[in-house]
């Protein structure tokens, strides 16, 4: 076996940690086994933000420690094969923390319990893979590809988390365990279907679905490993999690079956006929993904023990070969300098090892027995014929699809190795290393090994993944190899038949869909086109309402409210109520006219030195309604803001430009009226509170816990140095950052302009 020193040595520390990370995570999954298969359920906890009812809360039981497995299984199988195919790089330090914080990410996840630590992880997941992604940025594709997919994914993150916070409010609870208990009533409740709705959008935003299908080809742009993990066996399956986590609350209505049912289907088949399009042996490979998460999908929409058991039969033999052909197909790319499959030929010989490791992988795709994949095919077959209604529909869709994928393994596993050579080679092949091979074989030898004997996942991975759907292990079917002569086995036969038709015809079939534009049918121009519109759209936003103008500015804002609140009003019939001015004594009339006339006067005044003392007038009578209303202490902090404020600001205007405003059209007349109407719809609002009883549990909490918590008796004072120290710490900064702007800004300010 040739090999290069730099591709066994690897990357030193930064390529064995992640490896150890990996490894030492599976081995701890995996110890898990018998308590899951056993009945049991772990669940920790640790308090996050108890005062919002947010828990960092993990749950570990069938459907996520298959999950788990499958993610640091696969993990450390891919980072062992990247340390050697990315040997030497001087990023590598970079990608291979990018790759373990995606591993890390997905695990929490899986095994989240609760709804906010649940999106928290799945947007890590979209973040580290959007930086995986995007490794190779130094090209145009690599950063197309990356924002790509983390603007698609990143929108249906948006509608999910609106999901997710209107079923924790519906459940009243946002731990997942709690949710799932009281599936009845979410199923009944009136928000049942636009949380559904925000739900799947997150969910096929990120598994791929159509029409949100085009992001995850253009991600192939990312390193081979970056593939083989994240959009074979992972970062995909995201969404089919979500959908598989929330089956037992949302499933067994018409509009979760015919949704999933019809999304499912329509990616199956529409991804396997564009794989079948592909010369490069990687695209094609993606697309064969796509078709599996839509067949995912489909499964995921009925509640038969076949479907959820073809469900998770599906999930890990497809985790297997995927990743197994991913791994191969870089294995190709590394040792010849190229994928393409019209090119590649006569590799049997110089590559024999993942010769036969593709072979085996292929196999199981395929569907052929005894491998894996023969046992998945049969319970694909046998839970769409369990379909309440057209189950012939569903048959036919999966029988295609199918199809499709046997023809697609053959071009990957056989061509490039046991077909004659199409011609040079951009580099000499040879084998390669064993870290590149180890996953490829362990992944395809597991593939061989549980379809003959089925019996080992049967009772420790598919019984407790069913019994999280279904509610008991019982209604799991049994994985056999031989079912008998059925219609699913029929269904199989068919299946290697077309398979085989397809994959002789497959050329001139090549051709005639190379003859469909390309972007036409993965929605890819569209992309672009929307893009464009969308910055043409922020465009002319921000000359509309970006002037320049402060003026403009604080007419919008002001309107705005006034817009808001008064529509407030006028909805909720807050002026209907009933004054009382028996109280009100003449000093407070008093005080009322000299902040009109304050503010009177600010308004009409075309001196500026005049209108900042006018406003510093409105902030005298502020701070002596506060010493009528026994508040001293923030009466002689307003009255030190006010002093300050009006000699900083007279001070301040004394340095600034004189502005000539002859010609210019008064505002103020409408500025006036803008401030009046604002005022008046504060003044309803506040006198509209007022009538109703006050809640005073806040306040009540700061009078008992000043002293015995704070240690302090001066209520207000407590409150902004304890109980909002954070918040009052901002505040200072800001203003120091205003103060240290201002100096800046004055001190530039040409003084012969000033005079």
């Amino acid at each position: 076996m040739a090999s290069s020193n730099s591709d066994a040595r690897g990357n030193g520390v930064a390529g064995i940690i992640p490896i150890l990370i990996a490894g030492a995570l599976f081995v701890w999954f995996f110890s898990l086994l018998p308590e899951i298969a056993g009945g049991q359920t772990l669940r920790i906890t640790y308090e996050w933000v108890p005062s919002l009812g947010i828990s960092l809360s993990f749950l570990i039981d069938g459907l996520s420690l298959t999950f788990a497995l499958l993610i640091s299984g696969i993990g450390t199988l891919v980072l062992l094969y990247s340390n050697s195919y990315l040997a030497g790089d001087p990023q590598y330090g970079r990608f291979a923390f990018f790759l373990t914080a995606f591993m890390l990410a997905m695990l929490g996840l899986v095994l989240a319990d609760n709804l906010i630590a649940l999106f928290v992880f799945w947007e890590l997941t979209t973040i580290t893979s959007y930086l995986l992604i995007g490794y190779g940025h130094e090209t145009e594709k690599g950063r197309r590809s990356a924002l790509q997919a983390l603007f698609v994914t990143g929108a249906g993150a948006l509608a999910l988390l609106a999901g997710l916070i209107l079923l924790g409010i519906t459940a009243g609870t946002f731990e997942i365990s709690e949710i799932l208990a009281q599936a009845e009533t979410i199923r009944a409740h009136e928000l049942y279907l636009p949380i559904l709705i925000l739900l799947l959008a997150g969910a096929f935003t990120k598994s791929a679905q159509v029409p949100f299908h085009f992001w995850l080809p253009n991600a192939m742009a990312a390193p081979t490993p970056v593939s083989a993990f994240l959009h074979s066996a992972t970062m995909v399956k995201a969404g089919i999690y979500l959908l598989a986590r929330f089956h037992p609350a949302f499933s067994g209505t018409d509009v979760w079956l015919w949704t999933l049912t019809i999304f499912g289907a329509v990616t199956a088949v529409f991804a396997s006929i564009l794989a079948l399009r592909q010369t490069d042996l990687k695209q094609a490979l993606a697309y064969t993904t796509l078709m599996a998460l839509g067949t995912l999908t489909l499964f995921l929409g009925q509640q038969s023990g076949y479907a959820i058991t073809a469900f998770v039969t599906f999930l890990i033999v497809h985790s297997f070969y995927k990743a197994a052909l991913f791994l191969v197909v870089g294995c190709i790319d590394h040792e010849t300098g190229t994928r393409e499959a019209d090119v590649l030929g006569g590799l049997g010989r110089a590559m024999p090892f993942t010769a036969i490791a593709a072979a085996i992988a292929a196999l199981s795709m395929a569907g052929f027995p005894p491998f894996l994949g023969f046992i998945g095919k049969e319970l694909k077959y046998a839970g769409a014929l369990a379909v309440a209604s057209e189950p012939v529909l569903v048959a036919g869709a999966v029988l295609l699809a199918n199809a499709l994928m046997f023809a697609v393994a053959g071009i990957v596993a056989f061509k490039p190795f046991w077909r004659p050579a199409g011609g040079d080679l951009p580099k000499k092949p040879h084998e390669a290393p064993w870290p590149m091979l180890a996953g490829p074989i362990v992944l395809a030898a597991l593939g061989a090994v549980l379809g003959i004997y089925p019996e080992l996942i049967q009772d420790s991975l598919v019984n407790p993944t069913v019994a999280t759907f279904l509610g008991s292990p019982d209604q799991a079917e049994e994985l056999k190899l031989w079912a008998g002569v059925n219609m699913p086995l029929f269904l199989s036969i068919a299946t290697f038949v077309i398979g085989l038709v397809l994959y002789a015809w497959h050329r001139p079939l090549r051709t005639r869909l190379a003859r469909i534009d390309a972007a036409t049918l993965t929605l890819d121009e569209k992309w672009d086109g929307f893009l464009d519109g969308f910055r043409a759209f922020a465009g002319w936003q921000t000359r509309i309402i970006q002037s320049g103008r402060l003026r403009t500015y604080m007419l919008t804002t002001f309107a705005t409210i006034f817009i808001a609140l008064g529509g407030t009003i006028w909805v909720r019939d807050v002026w209907q109520m009933s004054l009382d001015f028996s109280g009100v004594l003449w000093w407070h009339w008093s005080l009322a006219a000299l902040l009109i006339a304050g503010s009177l006067l600010a308004a009409v005044t075309r001196s500026r030195i005049a209108a900042v003392a006018a406003l510093g007038v409105v902030g005298i009578g502020i701070a002596l309604i506060f010493i009528v209303y026994s508040a001293p202490d923030v009466a002689i902090t307003q009255l030190m803001v006010e002093v300050l404020v009006v000699v900083l600001v007279a001070v301040a205007m004394l340095r600034l430009p004189f502005l000539d405003r002859r010609g210019e059209s008064d505002h103020r007349p409408l500025d006036a009226l803008l401030s009046i109407g604002v005022g008046a719809v504060v003044t309803v609002i506040l006198l509209g509170v007022l009538q109703g009883p006050l809640d005073l549990r806040l306040t009540e909490y700061f009078e008992s816990a000043s002293w015995t918590e704070a240690f302090g008796r001066n209520i207000v004072n407590v409150i902004l140095v304890d109980f909002r120290a954070l918040d009052t710490f901002g505040e200072i900064a800001v203003v120091v950052i205003a103060a240290l702007s201002a100096y800046a800004l004055l001190r530039t300010t040409d003084r012969s302009i000033s005079r």
